[in-house]
């Protein structure tokens, strides 16, 4: 998967997506799946999440995928704890430049923390989540609800154009 490239899958995804007219979503994780919520740690997560974005953005790009083929996704709750995961919504904002920003908190365990939600019960947390993702620099959500999340960012966007 070219989502959240592994360094030694990285070249090879690389030279394929180069010839390509392809998009890229490069994710931070920290860890593997099997190990990335045993006690993640970081000094600042949004820098050293930022960090590794950049330095993956500045691979590809060295290797001719061009700029506005770059997805970033930041990876919520892959390799986070709670707290974490709120300083990156924080500090989405950092991650501007770099590429265009995903962003997928949707029915997330993060939410269930907060709220005290089974993951069938996060409607509403999932769109708020959304919301201030868009708010803070988000282009592309992922979403399980696409309409009740459609309708909020419709009416977010039309108070912020007026």
């Amino acid at each position: 998967s070219v989502t959240g490239v592994q360094t030694c899958a990285l070249p090879i995804s690389v030279e394929a997506l180069a010839g390509s007219e392809a998009g890229i979503c490069l994710m931070h994780m920290k860890g593997e799946p099997r190990t990335m919520q045993i006690e993640p740690r970081y000094d600042d997560v949004v820098g050293e999440v930022r960090d590794f974005l950049r330095d993956r953005a500045s691979t590809v790009m060295a290797a001719g995928i061009a700029p506005e083929r770059i997805c970033i996704d930041p990876g919520f709750g892959f390799g986070k704890t709670l707290q974490h995961n709120l300083l990156l919504v924080r500090g989405l904002d950092r991650l501007a430049g770099i590429g265009t920003v995903l962003f997928g908190a949707s029915r997330k365990a993060s939410l269930g923390q907060l709220t005290g939600r089974p993951a069938g019960e996060r409607l509403v947390p999932s769109v708020a989540m959304a919301l201030l993702a868009a708010e803070r620099g988000a282009s592309i959500l992922r979403v399980h609800d696409v309409a009740a999340t459609r309708d909020a960012l419709a009416i977010w966007t039309a108070l912020r154009d007026a």
